[in-house]
């Protein structure tokens, strides 16, 4: 697995993955999501978690 990557122009700002991701790695800055990827554990929950499938791993 890899860092979880958010392509910006996909991310429709629901904050589904906020809530799921277990060590917190993800915020909200401009209205999208922003993985901190010293955070990110490779999970993979915030990929399964999207609706528009914005965030890829």
């Amino acid at each position: 697995m890899a860092k979880a990557v958010v392509d910006k122009d996909v991310c429709v700002g629901c904050e589904a993955c906020v809530g799921t991701c277990p060590v917190s790695a993800i915020a909200m800055n401009d209205g999208k999501a922003q993985v901190d990827a010293d955070s990110c554990v490779e999970c993979g929950a915030c990929v399964a978690a999207c609706p528009v499938s914005a965030i890829s791993q």
